[in-house]
């Protein structure tokens, strides 16, 4: 799509306070492909006042009617399907077929699932002799990152409006093209003018003002667990409400019932999926010491078929970090069975699937974040170890357990994470998606994902 010169405020594209543009560069050949505004403290004030005046008359529009925009704004998007695919491809530079099936598939899968819940959730309960009404909480602030950006969009963007809540966009600063498209088709559905907007600009100016503005009642947030707790301080000073979806450093725990080769295989594509760029990602690949040496060399050689079938990360920044966190390992005497720091293309941000073996739970690239495509595979020698391990970081978001299913289930209902996949379970887009520890606070999708944006009033009679 062709970039927006300006925001989205109130119902209609209006130029930025500033002259500041932001360069949007794509990451496979390091070409500019458009600029953006980069909102100021001025236009977010501007985007809140929009938006609270919105709110009394969108937040009583029946849910039905609330329901009815959210379908029209599914519809767009799935007519839309192929532009977002293309639009993800050339910003985030994600492979156009993952694109197809991923970043594009799932944000529609989302909406729908949210014009369905706008029209049949209960906002209404009894509770003995009280009734229980369930509102709007008002004002929401997204600030969305790069590494899925329609889908994280979506997944703050529906709820909130299905809710009745009006909302101001901030989308990353890498990704804007997708978040300007699903503006076009927000505009295109009807929804009325000020409950949404958008106002693109840099995190520390942008995200900031929207964070700290006392007409912002909610902010949710996804990105790093470092700025999720900067906002959540801001918010808390303020007593203002905050949903959090932070970093992650999921476990892999192949019991020794699973199927090893399917296991593994499995692992290393969740791994290698977004070029590692996914916070739920299981990076942390735990296998009994009976057949530890076995599980790395199929990893190596899965990995291998990667090579030149993941995109680039999205910037250079991301590439430094991700080559820095290789070099750790290597220094930190992990034992490195593939990839590594060799650049496997003369331009883009590409960084090859690395895979390191004889990592302990100590070490750096075993505690820490990466967000790339690097795989840790660490032995364990029976399963109390496996749930030391496991439960070793001060993140929980995600995991996977793979074994005799009741035991498999066993071992999931310990770890302390806030989704586990068992034996290859499939992403569910209704089931409640968060983590536990620094991992971040609240829920996205399904019907937890709407409360996060409701409040409670009980009525007494």
């Amino acid at each position: 799509m062709k970039p927006h010169p300006d925001l989205y405020l109130n119902g209609a594209w209006r130029p930025a306070e500033g002259d500041a543009l932001i360069e949007v560069i794509n990451p496979t050949d390091e070409q500019r492909i458009g600029h953006v505004p980069a909102a100021t403290p001025a236009d977010i004030a501007a985007a809140v006042r929009a938006a609270r005046t919105a709110l009394p008359a969108w937040s009583t529009t029946p849910p039905t009617a609330r329901a009815a925009h959210l379908t029209a704004l599914h519809d767009i998007l799935t007519a839309r399907k192929d532009e977002i695919a293309e639009t993800v491809t050339a910003e985030l530079g994600s492979p156009l077929p993952f694109s197809q099936a991923v970043h594009a598939s799932l944000p529609i899968a989302v909406a729908a699932s949210y014009a369905e819940l706008a029209a049949t959730h209960p906002f209404e309960e009894k509770a003995g002799t009280s009734t229980v009404h369930l509102e709007p909480i008002g004002v929401v602030g997204a600030i969305t990152p790069w590494n899925y950006p329609l889908h994280q969009i979506v997944a703050k963007v529906a709820p909130a409006l299905a809710a009745g809540c009006v909302v101001v966009l901030k989308p990353a600063e890498d990704t804007p093209l997708t978040a300007q498209l699903f503006a076009e088709a927000v505009h295109e559905a009807g929804v009325p003018a000020g409950v949404f907007n958008l106002v693109t600009g840099l995190g520390p100016v942008a995200g900031q003002a929207l964070a700290e503005h006392p007409g912002v009642d909610l902010v949710s947030f996804t990105g790093s667990t470092a700025v999720g707790r900067q906002i959540g301080a801001t918010a808390g000073a303020a007593l203002k409400k905050v949903a959090l979806e932070l970093g992650g450093k999921s476990a892999n725990v192949i019991l020794p019932s699973a199927d090893l080769a399917r296991a593994v295989n499995v692992g290393v594509a969740n791994v290698m999926s977004n070029s590692g760029q996914t916070c739920s990602a299981w990076t942390r690949m735990l296998v009994h010491s009976d057949r530890y040496e076995e599980a790395v060399a199929l990893a190596a050689t899965a990995a291998a078929k990667y090579g030149d079938r993941i995109g680039p990360l999205v910037n250079a920044k991301q590439r430094a970090r991700v080559l820095s966190y290789i070099d750790k390992g290597i220094a930190e005497g992990a034992r490195l069975v593939a990839g590594g720091t060799q650049p496997p293309r003369p331009q883009g941000y590409f960084v090859s699937p690395t895979v390191f073996a004889d990592v302990t739970p100590d070490m750096v690239i075993a505690q820490e974040e990466i967000f790339g495509p690097v795989l840790s595979i660490l032995r364990y020698e029976d399963e109390e170890d496996a749930l030391r391990i496991a439960n070793g970081t001060v993140y929980g978001l995600a995991g996977a357990v793979w074994g005799e299913e009741a035991e498999a289930v066993a071992f999931a209902r310990r770890m302390e994470t806030g989704q586990v996949d068992i034996n290859g379970g499939r992403f569910n887009p209704v089931a409640p998606f968060g983590g536990y520890k620094h991992s971040g606070v609240g829920r996205e999708l399904g019907t937890h994902g709407l409360g996060e944006f409701l409040q409670t009033k009980s009525l007494q009679f």
